[in-house]
């Protein structure tokens, strides 16, 4: 195959996008940390497909748990970020021409890390927004306009515990082709709320045969001029009772899951190093050397599509150590304990929640 042919594929592939990075209050938790993602680097910003897969819960490998949960309070700000190229690599979201809504929904489960607790019951949608009728955008434009930052706000009455919370874009771009093709960006957060709410919010089921080509706003025509209301999807959106809120007397929950590690010195994702046993002696030196090696392949092998830059600060911790030992330092190691995780990057975008156009509204149905 010629190169030029090829190209266009590639241009195809780069257009999609990932969720990738939790913010909480506009602090960035870190690449990957409490996110499930598709671990595969080459499908990772991949729609789901076929519609009607379960995959559509929390995407692929969304039922796997991770080791991480990320704490949060009622009423806090969850930021998601979405890139083209999950591990910032190069820069871009979403190829513009992919335009539609977004939904935010959450699910209060047991273990946030358990794995195979996404799909089924439990859902209850916190946020969503179609077509701004006034800016005449997408969400998926805003979100592109805001560098890739979608934020919505946690209800203040909800019960505390572990929660999934999960983004979905949709893109409806190739909609009203024959056959449709809608194609959903989804992924799920893993936090714990503090809260002193008792809210129940009614849900729904989130899996298998959720979506078909039968529920109108997944066939929709975003070419049509003018644009007639969009038919959102879904059930309604939980409203927090603002007044008179029941209060939860009891102790308050606090996180017991999910947790940094103690004598974690590097995080990478949800993975972590820990400090290379001390020692005093020739052979102590050179074990030391080998767990760090143990340690810096595991970080490699086992990175996430959001990429292994972390990697890069153990690998020459290893290499220091390889020289002491190589020069006769054999009491060490140096500076142990001290934690090599560099500082995340602030939110290069607004954290504030879009605002939606109720009069280009319609509830849908699933």
């Amino acid at each position: 195959m010629h190169i030029l042919a090829v190209l266009p594929l590639i241009g195809l592939a780069a257009a999609h996008t990932a969720f990738t990075t939790l913010y909480v209050d506009g602090q960035n938790q870190g690449d990957g940390v409490c996110v499930r993602m598709n671990r595969d680097p080459k499908t990772a910003t991949f729609p789901i497909e076929p519609l009607s897969s379960g995959d559509v819960t929390c995407g692929i490998d969304g039922e796997k748990g991770v080791a991480r949960v990320c704490p949060a309070r009622s009423s806090s700000t969850l930021t998601f970020e979405f890139r083209e190229y999950p591990d910032g690599s190069q820069p871009g979201v979403l190829d513009r021409s992919h335009k539609g809504p977004c939904a935010v929904y959450m699910k209060r489960v047991d273990d946030a890390t358990a794995d195979n607790n996404a799909a089924g019951d439990g859902w209850f949608k916190i946020w969503q927004s179609d077509y701004d009728a006034s800016a005449g955008e997408w969400c998926t434009e805003r979100i592109i306009d805001n560098n890739g930052h979608l934020s919505v706000v946690i209800p203040d009455d909800i019960q505390a515990g572990y929660y999934l919370v999960r983004p979905e874009l949709l893109a409806l771009h190739s909609a009203q082709d024959d056959p449709p093709d809608p194609q959903f960006y989804v992924g799920c957060a893993q936090i714990f709320v503090q809260s002193s709410g008792t809210a129940s919010p009614s849900t729904v089921s989130i899996g298998e045969g959720t979506y078909d080509l039968g529920i109108p706003g997944m066939t929709y025509n975003i070419y049509q001029d003018p644009l007639p209301p969009y038919p959102m999807y879904g059930p309604p959106v939980y409203q927090s009772r603002q007044t008179k809120r029941s209060v939860n007397k009891r102790a308050p929950m606090v996180q017991q899951i999910g947790l940094k590690p103690d004598g974690c010195i590097l995080q990478r994702d949800n993975w972590c190093a820990f400090e290379v046993p001390s020692y005093n002696d020739q052979q102590g030196c050179w074990h030391a050397v080998d767990k760090c090696w143990e340690q810096n392949d595991e970080c490699w092998e086992t990175a996430y599509p959001t990429g292994g830059q972390n990697c890069h600060i153990w690998e020459e911790k290893c290499h220091k150590l390889n020289d002491s030992c190589n020069n006769g330092a054999f009491s060490g190691p140096p500076d142990a304990g001290k934690d090599l995780t560099p500082p995340a990057p602030p939110l290069k975008g607004s954290a504030t929640v879009f605002k939606r156009d109720h009069r280009q509204f319609r509830r849908g149905h699933v």
